[in-house]
């Protein structure tokens, strides 16, 4: 897993950040396919997406800074091979 910090484009409609639409990650705009799973803490929203491409990464935006961390999840058999 590997986890920095990233620029997001995301709908807000009634509050800020209400889903992510796509992300620049390693200097390529990923586009956010799916959401798989989304939850709130205090002070945070998080969102495990997929991309156009089906790679799995955790967004999460803290309040407290403005700003948006990512963690890409790599699947067991994924991580002994190269992109």
């Amino acid at each position: 897993m590997e986890r920095g910090r990233v620029q997001v484009a995301c709908y807000s409609g009634r509050t800020y950040a209400e889903r992510p639409t796509a992300f620049l990650w390693e200097g390529i705009e990923q586009r956010v396919r799916k959401i798989e799973r989304e939850w709130q803490e205090p002070g945070e929203k998080h969102f495990r997406i997929h991309t156009e491409d089906d790679r799995l990464f955790e967004l999460c935006y803290y309040e407290d800074g403005d700003r948006w961390l990512v963690t890409e999840w790599v699947s067991k058999s994924e991580k002994g091979r190269q992109r």
